[in-house]
């Protein structure tokens, strides 16, 4: 994948699944929407998803705000309204930057990585 405009879909999930289960096609695709389903339960019930050595979901209010229309350049009030924000784990991150899990902040620190 690297630095190309791929983009993993729902489908692609469901291919992973079914190449590594003992699975039909549609039953990979229903623990796919199953999954997605699970967690987007969870946000709105509980606010939160954490996915350990992935990153944590999160739901986050943001108060209404001053905005301009950007045809007109009107100012208008933004109303208030939640969001999702993901935050990736230290593993994820090293993983996206091509860092070992394992080496030591300080080690990063020296050799700039």
């Amino acid at each position: 994948m690297g630095n190309s405009r791929y983009c993993l879909t729902k489908a692609d999930l469901a291919d992973a699944i079914y190449a590594q289960m003992p699975v039909d096609k549609q039953k990979a695709a229903q623990i796919v929407e199953d999954y997605i389903e699970l967690i987007k339960e969870s946000l709105e019930k509980e606010g939160k998803v954490m996915l350990s050595g992935f990153g944590s979901y999160e739901v986050k209010y943001k108060p209404p705000r001053r905005g301009r229309n950007p045809q007109t350049g009107d100012s208008i009030i933004l109303r208030a309204r939640k969001v999702v924000k993901f935050k990736p784990s230290q593993l994820l991150r090293k993983a996206i930057n091509g860092q070992s899990a394992t080496q030591p902040a300080a080690e990063e620190a020296k050799t700039g990585e």
